[in-house]
């Protein structure tokens, strides 16, 4: 999964395909990037924060020395916690905290999007996309950024647009 979600970024980034390939490490496949000259690299996070220097897209990282280790940390969090999801206690765990995490902020670090929002949102989306309605609803949090980032451009790409609101089937039309 961590591949597809590289090559997303690197499209995203307006990058060429890079050569991946997996390795496994600690009971998990981890991406591998063979660069042309030099050593391959490993690690989602690694391969993600080299992809954006590559693109000269450093502002994904961070504006200031905060937003940067912000940043970071939440790649870390991708890693650690929501790569290793192994229960549904586990996902009610960490949307409880990303919910109460984002209460009162538009993105994850900063005020602009950065790799830690479009790294976490890929790995969000297949657990949002088992959520219901109502599941989504007591999230909101995690909905309203989950949604405003689906719908930034050249984020989502080949992933399916979830949705977040009931439609009405009836209007109150006399």
């Amino acid at each position: 999964m961590a591949v597809d979600e590289l090559g997303a970024l690197e499209k995203c980034l307006g990058l060429k395909g890079g050569k991946y390939s997996c390795k496994a490490q600690g009971g998990g496949q981890v991406p591998v990037l063979q660069i042309n000259k030099g050593p391959s690299l490993s690690g989602l996070a690694t391969i993600a924060s080299y992809l954006v220097k590559e693109a000269k897209k450093e502002e994904l990282l961070g504006a200031s020395i905060e937003e940067k280790t912000i940043v970071q940390q939440w790649l870390e969090y991708r890693i650690t916690r929501i790569d290793r999801l192994a229960s549904k206690e586990d996902v009610r765990c960490i949307l409880k905290d990303l919910n109460l995490y984002l209460e009162d902020k538009v993105y994850l670090a900063g005020n602009t999007i950065t790799l830690a929002d479009i790294l976490i949102y890929y790995g969000l989306h297949p657990i949002i996309a088992d959520l219901s309605i109502q599941e989504k609803e007591t999230y909101i949090n995690v909905s309203r950024w989950f949604s405003h980032i689906q719908h930034y451009p050249g984020i989502r790409q080949h992933l399916p647009s979830l949705v977040f609101i009931k439609n009405r089937i009836y209007t109150n039309l006399h």
